[in-house]
């Protein structure tokens, strides 16, 4: 080649490079226009905050949360967008399934950022010395607490799940769909690899991970102390939601009569739940613990946006303390985004009502996280008095900690020395792809001794979720088609008179209570009338 076609194609290229670096720095001054932008935004405090949260009460920075805890989130980025969608309501598409599907239409929100200044706030908070019981030690309390009652016997249990048999195969949500259209979606039976290893009737039992909250609220009643009971119950609601960060799998349906039992001694629970209602789904549970009973029953209204789904919870939450004090509750709207296209996550938002009978209620507002927003997650609140005064302000966020400071709150000073409520417990070492914690790891296990005693409908002997937990997909497959046959049939048992074993309905519509008998039927082995909802299905089951 001679020398000036070389020269030549040098010539080119950097005029090629030239032209792609002025395309750069064009892109890179429009970035920073945007910034400046949305700081304005920000500036401007253009959120209306609402249902009796007034403008002036706090929302956490990520500052604070990187000095108190787990703060993951950089401060110059952005979290990931969530569409608001525009939502027109269909009727339901089928007697069989109460799902609702809807049209979408995409367009951006306003923006929902309160960005007042923090700093003095932040600095306060990193120059005051918090006592070593609120910061970091919280795993030391919950431990010092469930181990005071040493007259249980010590039940060691498992840090991870089995390895699994097998190598998982993913599966695309989207190809599923186009194979889907037009059938019969009642009739479809989902892969096992958009489950997770356990049961809806265990995943209600993950509320009660934080149990010693109830525990601590119990005991501060008794001193007479109402406020920390009532801030201590309203830890304990949000704590709640904390074990869905990163969940992304569905739990199991239960089989009509499907039973679930956990008994932790070393936390002082007795958590029991049974599948009440097929159509609609209801699931009932019970709970005792250490000076406190829980129970209630729940059912949820799904909605379908299109690429996202709104779960909608129906039922009330029951907590009663020996002394006669209750509280009662909802739980707030879940939403599941990204299910087509993006990275699936899931947020909690609304306004949760705890109704107190004698002096204090709550409210607490899980906040929605918007589009330009840094630091999702967040809930802020009151407990009130009889009187309807404020006389505590709660702050943090569900996945992470909740704190309060006394009073009623609306200034950055009025913020500077919280005091810790609860702290989300650390992930474990081991995660899979099912995101699970350490107590909900625990939940499936069939520790030494416990099978002889379950019942046949309890969950952990539910093949198809025992085959997935230990990673024989092929197997899981099987058994979840052949159990969703028998599944296909609960509405037929329950028009022929089939009736709850554990639980009994209050009135014609009212709610589902426990009747007793459970444990003292473990205790003797006695499992009459309950049938083995798991094994080959015969049609003498359907006219029982």
């Amino acid at each position: 080649m001679g020398e000036n076609i070389v020269k030549d194609c040098e010539q080119i290229m950097l005029s090629e490079f030239s032209e792609i670096q002025g395309q750069l720095k064009v892109l890179c001054e429009e970035r920073s226009n945007l910034l400046d932008t949305l700081r304005q935004l920000e500036a401007a405090n253009i959120e209306g905050e609402a249902s009796g949260i007034h403008d002036g009460e706090f929302q956490l920075t990520k500052h604070e949360f990187s000095s108190l805890g787990r703060g993951k989130y950089s401060e110059c980025s952005t979290t990931e967008s969530s569409d608001d969608i525009e939502k027109q309501e269909l009727e339901e598409v089928s007697d069989e399934d109460e799902t609702s599907f809807y049209d979408t239409k995409e367009y951006f929100t306003e923006p929902t950022i309160s960005c007042r200044s923090m700093k003095s706030i932040v600095n306060n908070m990193d120059n005051h010395s918090l006592p070593a019981s609120q910061f970091g030690n919280t795993d030391k309390m919950q431990t010092q607490k469930e181990g005071n009652d040493s007259s249980y016997r010590h039940i060691e249990r498992r840090k991870k799940l089995p390895d699994p048999v097998e190598k998982e195969k993913g599966v695309s949500l989207w190809s599923m769909i186009k194979d889907n259209v037009g059938k019969d979606l009642t009739r479809v039976c989902l892969p096992v690899y958009f489950n997770e290893p356990i049961s809806s009737l265990q995943k209600g039992c993950e509320d009660m991970e934080y149990s010693y909250l109830l525990d601590r609220a119990y005991e501060s009643g008794k001193v007479g102390n109402s406020l920390q009971r009532a801030l201590n119950v309203a830890a304990f609601a949000a704590s709640a939601y904390a074990s869905s960060e990163g969940r992304h799998c569905k739990p199991f349906n239960p089989l009509l009569g499907e039973t679930y039992e956990a008994d932790y001694p070393d936390k002082g629970i007795r958590f029991f739940s049974e599948k009440v209602s097929h159509h609609p789904t209801l699931i009932a549970c019970h709970c005792e613990g250490r000076g406190w009973k829980f129970w209630g029953d729940s059912n949820l209204h799904t909605k379908f946006w299109g690429r996202s789904i709104q779960l909608d919870p129906v039922g009330v939450l029951n907590l009663e303390f020996d002394d006669g004090e209750i509280f009662q509750w909802s739980k707030v709207t879940t939403s599941i985004y990204n299910l087509i296209i993006g990275k699936v996550y899931c947020d909690h938002h609304g306004m949760m009502h705890i109704c107190g009978n004698r002096q204090h209620s709550i409210k607490i507002k899980f906040k929605e996280q918007s589009i330009l927003d840094r630091n999702p997650h967040q809930v802020n609140g009151f407990v009130e008095d009889i009187n309807g005064k404020k006389v505590a302000t709660i702050f943090g966020k569900w996945d992470d900690s909740i704190y309060y400071v006394n009073g009623d709150c609306n200034k950055a000073k009025d913020y500077a020395s919280p005091t810790l409520l609860w702290k989300r417990s650390k992930p474990p070492p081991n995660l899979t792809r099912y995101n699970l914690t350490s107590f909900a790891i625990t939940l499936n296990e069939l520790t030494s001794g416990l099978q002889e005693k379950l019942p046949p409908t309890d969950s952990r002997l539910r093949p198809d979720q025992r085959h997935l937990e230990n990673g024989e997909y092929e197997k899981a497959n099987a058994e979840k088609q052949r159990l969703e046959k028998r599944q296909r049939m609960s509405r037929k048992l329950q028009e022929n008179g089939w009736k709850p074993r554990w639980f009994q309905r209050e009135g014609e519509n009212g709610p589902f209570r426990y009747v007793g008998g459970y444990w003292e039927a473990r205790e003797h082995r006695n499992w009459d009338g309950c049938p083995d909802i798991f094994g080959e299905f015969s049609d003498s089951l359907v006219e029982l």
